[in-house]
């Protein structure tokens, strides 16, 4: 007769106790699993998972009102339980990166196989009479244990030494700890449960065999602490899984209460729980999940700038790299311009010199062809010193070096030598050379002279050079207050300089004018305006680069005016009265 056993157990605290803990366990492994079953650790977390609610619900039926024969069946199927270890091992060596051929997951498996060849033997289980119930473990328990231990300390190990490896990397450290302290934490479960369980005295202080009912949580631990890690690993959506987790467990736990309470108030009280936790629960999961998609949108745009800072960064290194070369480059230029127009200017001053004895008849008559050829190679050699002067006035300027001679003296001086010089040449190409002085003496200001009269000098002489008919006026005026100018050479409206009163020149031509796109370009080095070409108009493009330093110096400014292409230019100086040092 198959005698029916434990009918005297509350079956209601059987079914609170592993219910909700192979619910949990089916949600966290449905999680893992469809989050991505590509993954060897999913899968491997996984398997793990499914044998041990198998082992969970294999041992919630051991407590049920079951035949001998079903009791001992079930005893002898727990033994599969410990195969989960297997997977956790499997497990740990994904989590660490590290791959395992099949070969070598067989190896690992073999000693396992004598759990599958006798669990239906004597060898595992036997009932110890008829009638009582009771099991007894042969040697085949005694072997699972021995390699249970086995495999707990071969996954430690693996994973200890994942974190020895690992030490600069913290997130990976955090999830060692936490999978160890669930490990940790499951075998102390496991062991007090069978302590209380072995001994007599607290075995019958609580209430006899229902003690060992609550080793289930143990597995529920290791489970919940090992998903928590991977999550972390970024196989889950943290936040989110353990909300729907938490929820869920909820639910659970208050619906297993039905099968505990009698009283219709309590059942109506529960369920109003029950239903307002499903209310809320879902309310809250949507929140959370809400203020995750905010996150990770958060995450990824933190992610992108870090990205752009980490490449403009990268940018800015190469450029300052460059610029640095760039600025050796410009001063190995800048000093070999120096040395190379010094050494220039003395063989062409001699050449100069000498062409000029020639002309005036110092070493006899020469014929009307030989003095038509000297005259160009004297007018070529004072191309030749002017082209030699403004390299090293650049060069000076941008080493440094460039020498000021200050000392009070008249504008009006300067100006009238200077029409003097022009005129002559004006007259040569039938222009006509104005010089508008206000009716006022100009006050004598602090300059350096001759530094001054190159800068004007170099305006009026583009004027001409770039006039095919009319003429030019040079305009002279007080000012109370002084222009600022921009980086691109245009007034800046409505602002005014801060050095006082100031004269300001104006060289004003009926020339080929200057498209306004290409005034911001004409008071830098080597700049020269497109329609030049055409008027077959010697120059380097330095003059105006020189003049606009020289103004600086004097805390004055030079700018360029026009109407535009064909209608002429006006070329402006400003110089303050009152010297500033």
């Amino acid at each position: 007769m198959n005698n029916i056993c434990n009918t005297d157990f509350p079956q209601s605290l059987n079914s609170y106790v592993h219910i909700p803990v192979v619910l949990i366990l089916l949600l966290l492994g449905g999680f893992i699993i469809l989050s991505d079953s590509k993954k060897t650790i999913n899968r491997d977390l996984f398997l793990f998972i499914l044998i041990l609610t198998f082992w969970v619900s294999n041992d919630f039926l051991q407590w049920m009102p079951l035949g001998e024969e079903s009791i001992l069946l079930f005893s002898r199927l727990s033994i599969i339980g410990p195969i989960s270890l297997l997977f956790f091992l499997f497990f740990s060596y994904a989590f660490t990166g590290r791959k395992l051929s099949v070969l070598k997951k067989i190896l690992f498996a073999l000693p396992f196989s004598p759990v599958l060849f006798f669990i239906f033997s004597k060898y595992n289980t036997t009932l110890d009479t008829f009638g009582n119930c009771n099991v007894s473990f042969s040697w085949l328990y005694v072997y699972v244990v021995f390699i249970s231990i086995l495999y707990i300390a071969a996954s430690v190990k693996i994973l200890f030494n994942f974190y020895r490896k690992k030490r600069e990397d913290e997130i990976a450290k955090k999830q060692i700890k936490i999978i160890s302290q669930g490990i940790v934490y499951s075998a102390l479960w496991v062991v007090l449960i069978l302590g209380l369980s072995i001994s007599p005295q607290l075995n019958s202080y609580f209430a006899g065999d229902y003690i060992s009912l609550f080793l289930p949580v143990g597995m529920l631990i290791i489970v919940g602490f090992t998903v928590y890690a991977i999550a972390r690993y970024q196989l889950l959506n943290t936040k989110v899984v353990l909300t729907q987790v938490l929820v869920t467990s909820l639910l659970v736990l208050i619906g297993t209460q039905f099968f505990l309470i009698q009283n219709k108030i309590s059942i109506i009280l529960t369920g109003i729980t029950f239903l307002s936790t499903i209310v809320f629960g879902y309310i809250l999961i949507k929140l959370v999940e809400e203020k995750d998609k905010q996150r990770e949108a958060l995450e990824i745009a933190n992610s992108e700038i870090t990205e752009r800072k980490e490449q403009l960064q990268k940018m800015a290194d190469s450029l300052a790299i460059a610029n640095d070369q760039l600025r050796k480059l410009d001063n190995a230029k800048t000093e070999f311009i120096s040395i190379a127009s010094h050494q220039l200017r003395t063989p062409i001053t001699a050449i100069k010199g000498f062409v000029s004895l020639i002309l005036e008849g110092s070493y006899g008559e020469i014929g009307d062809s030989v003095h038509g050829a000297l005259e160009k190679v004297y007018i070529s050699s004072e191309r030749l010193v002017a082209l030699i002067e403004d390299l090293l006035n650049v060069s000076r300027i941008e080493s440094g070096r460039m020498a000021f001679v200050f000392e009070s003296a008249s504008l009006e001086k300067l100006l009238k030598e200077l029409y003097d010089n022009f005129i002559l040449v004006a007259k040569a190409k039938k222009f006509y050379l104005e010089l508008k002085m206000p009716e006022e003496h100009l006050p004598e200001i602090v300059m350096d002279y001759a530094k001054i009269r190159e800068l004007i000098s170099n305006f009026i002489d583009n004027a001409l050079k770039y006039t095919e008919k009319g003429g030019v006026s040079i305009k002279t005026e007080l000012k109370d207050e002084g222009v600022v100018i921009d980086e691109s050479g245009l007034v800046i409206a409505g602002q005014k300089s801060q050095f006082g009163k100031m004269i300001r020149i104006t060289v004003s031509d009926t020339g080929i004018g200057i498209p306004k796109e290409e005034i911001p370009y004409l008071f830098k080095k080597f700049s020269r305006g497109k329609d030049v070409s055409r008027l077959h108009v010697g120059g380097t493009g330095l003059g105006l680069y020189v003049g606009k330093a020289i103004a600086e110096v004097h805390h004055g400014q030079v700018w360029v005016e026009s109407d535009g292409a064909g209608l002429g230019s006006r070329f402006i100086i400003e110089i303050p009265i009152e010297h500033v040092e």
